[in-house]
């Protein structure tokens, strides 16, 4: 279903999440920004929320992962204020139907969410990682291009998954963890 879509953040992850909004069939309707100003920002959040209220549209969350405290406060202040957030699904991804995803999940061409996993709200899946099955990735959570959560894995709140990297089977992750990019993650 086509939504109007407000992307909070207009750098880079913004630029890919606009393009990522029409792409999936939403009409974009521009860029808030608290920080910076460009194409297409309207404003920061306050002044666009005037203009285009809780109800009104969409917003897609387009802060990065270098920023995974402040993504998260955005993720509550937006749903406090009654806003819906997006959730991006490219139709090149591969979804099982008994996956659970949250609200504003954004799921990458080429990336797996499979059987019996659930994905926070908030979680990015970037192209060609693999959230193998029985994985609960906590809200907030990137896990980068390649990447791969093996089966029964569980992934805490507000984590970083580099490209590449390996989270084994049956282990536990902790909430902010930085897993970096190539590596194996095993039970510690």
């Amino acid at each position: 279903m086509m939504a109007k879509v407000l992307v909070y953040g207009s750098r880079d992850f913004g630029i890919v999440l606009k393009r990522f909004a029409v792409q999936c069939g939403h009409e974009f309707i521009g860029f808030a920004d608290d920080w910076h100003v460009g194409a297409d920002v309207l404003g920061t959040f306050d002044q666009v929320s005037r203009d285009w209220p809780a109800g009104s549209c969409e917003v897609v969350l387009a802060v990065g992962y270098k920023h995974l405290l402040a993504r998260r406060k955005m993720l509550i202040e937006l749903q406090d204020r009654g806003y819906t957030i997006s959730s991006l699904i490219h139709p090149a991804a591969f979804v099982s139907p008994d996956c659970r995803l949250n609200a504003g999940v954004t799921i990458m061409a080429g990336a797996v969410c499979d059987s019996n996993a659930v994905v926070g709200a908030g979680c990015v899946v970037w192209p060609g990682a693999v959230v193998n099955h029985d994985v609960n990735v906590g809200s907030n959570s990137f896990i980068s291009p390649n990447a791969t959560l093996c089966g029964y894995v569980n992934l805490g709140e507000s984590c970083f998954v580099g490209a590449g990297a390996t989270v084994v089977d049956h282990v536990n992750v902790p909430p902010n963890t930085f897993i970096k990019a190539g590596s194996v993650y095993l039970d510690r």
